[in-house]
């Protein structure tokens, strides 16, 4: 089920109606609905799936009652390491196995050996890295008593399985979202209407900006060897806004969804193309992956305390591991390590937190020492993600190197050009929205404070057109699906 769908235009209102009219009564009953709604969201792709959510919740719910009573230290870290071990288990199994098994008979055949090995047909669950993280997040916290482990399944389950970000996120920390399931709900009309607003724009960025990005990029990747170097550029730029409007606007929705039920989840995109260096986009790219794997894998390994040494080898794992989290492939890894190389002159000269306030704060444009930074720091973005959309090294060097030959002073010709053109227009308005609201939450979460209702609702009419007329209907999956 897609939240670009039909089933699921269906299924929200059943859910909303239900959760305040019926269960509205009833703590319990309230997360039990929640519960099944959420596994009903997910089994609408393959039931059998199901039985990974359940398995994991019920190991992380056992293992957080064990802890809350156990006082040995050496038990306490046989516990902690049982869910990690399981959780991550079982993501290596459906997500990984094969990428270690041909890798494994590639290095054997390379040293001469050649070895027979028959790969299995594994069906990648969708979400299970984002869930594996969320139940991993409990177990740490519960371990290190940041957070006091539950004695209730029900809201426990309703925290694993939470539909809204369930199966792309945002990754919510336990401390954050599971004491929500505790506290009475009750409904407010502002906080209902702001989620509305913000599922307005999500669908914008996905259906409008990244669905047609989308078609743009996938025939200039897929057909890159037949391109000048100018349209790769044009291919790599699409994709760019593309993975932004897909991803950022998957969050959008989430929160926005969470809203009408009375929840509250954490920003997951804080207009990161604004960033004026790589530290300072990292910090608004995915927000709740990279602050988890900053608090369970970065400062647990020494953070950028320490010598210099620890501090390049720290910044390569995280960003190295952030890559590999995204896909079994090594053009991931490869994009992971740019990254880390883009970052790390920033963190050894001490400037890795100069940028932390809003870009062009209190004013209408940035400067021109901001306006550089910030296009220096997208060009480097670009550059990594053509790593990321690759289908290979191999695809990604000949991609580049396309690129950065004579071909890229031609004019770029592909055959569509005239969605190109529309869809170019259509990014142009986009930026200006973002730009205008970069110290909310979301674009258009200012146009509350509109006075004038009928410039209001325009504005509201005029994106729900723009979907209408210039959305494309028949890019419908999400890409963060495949991690």
């Amino acid at each position: 089920m897609l939240f670009n769908s039909i089933d699921f235009a269906i299924f929200l209102p059943i859910a909303f109606f239900l959760y305040w009219f019926v269960t509205n009564k009833n703590l319990k009953l309230q997360n039990l609905l929640i519960v099944v709604a959420s596994y009903t969201f997910y089994g609408w792709w393959d039931w059998r799936f199901l039985s990974l959510i359940l398995f994991s919740t019920i190991i992380d719910y056992s293992i957080g009652r064990r802890l809350l009573n156990e006082k040995n230290i050496s038990k306490r870290k046989v516990l902690l390491w049982i869910s990690i071990l399981v959780n991550l288990g079982f993501l290596g199994f459906f997500k990984y196995y094969n990428f270690f098994l041909e890798n494994f008979v590639t290095a054997f055949s390379f040293l001469g050996t050649p070895i027979n090995a028959q790969g299995l047909n594994i069906i990648l669950p969708v979400g299970i890295s984002f869930y594996t993280f969320q139940t991993l997040s409990y177990t740490i916290d519960a371990y290190k008593r940041k957070l006091q482990p539950t004695k209730d399944f029900i809201a426990f389950s309703a925290f694993v399985s939470f539909f809204p970000q369930l199966v792309a996120g945002p990754i919510e920390r336990a401390t954050n979202l599971l004491p929500q399931f505790y506290k009475k709900r009750t409904f407010e009309y502002d906080k209902a209407v702001d989620g509305l607003r913000q599922i307005l724009w999500g669908l914008f960025k996905k259906i409008v900006i990244a669905d047609n990005s989308a078609q743009i990029a996938n025939e200039i990747f897929n057909n890159s060897a037949d391109y000048s170097g100018s349209t790769l550029v044009l291919g790599a730029l699409f994709f760019t806004f593309q993975i932004y409007g897909d991803f950022s606007g998957y969050s959008d929705i989430a929160i926005g969804t969470s809203r009408l039920f009375g929840f509250d989840l954490k920003q997951n995109f804080a207009f990161p193309y604004f960033s004026r260096d790589i530290a300072e986009f990292w910090r608004r790219w995915h927000i709740s992956l990279s602050t988890w794997f900053r608090d369970y894998l970065y400062i647990p390994l020494g953070g950028s305390r320490g010598g210099t040494w620890m501090k390049v080898r720290n910044t390569f794992i995280i960003f190295i591991v952030s890559g590999f989290w995204h896909g079994a492939n090594w053009t991931f890894i490869v994009w992971g390590a740019l990254n880390a190389v883009y970052f790390l002159p920033l963190l050894l000269l001490g400037k890795n937190r100069t940028n932390t306030n809003t870009v062009a704060q209190e004013k209408y444009l940035p400067s021109i020492k901001e306006f550089f930074q910030i296009g220096i720091t997208f060009s480097l973005t670009v550059l990594a993600w053509v790593f990321f959309r690759a289908e290979s090294i191999e695809h990604a060097l000949n991609y580049l190197s396309t690129i950065f030959s004579k071909s890229l002073f031609s004019f770029p010709h592909f055959p569509l050009m005239k969605l190109a053109f529309t869809t170019v227009i259509m990014i142009a308005i986009f930026i200006v929205i973002e730009w205008i609201g970069r110290n909310k939450q979301y674009a258009i979460e200012n146009t509350v404070n509109i006075k004038h209702s009928y410039l209001r609702y325009g504005l509201y009419l005029a994106i729900v057109i723009a979907i209408m007329v210039m959305g494309n209907f028949n890019e419908n999956q999400f890409i963060y699906f495949q991690f």
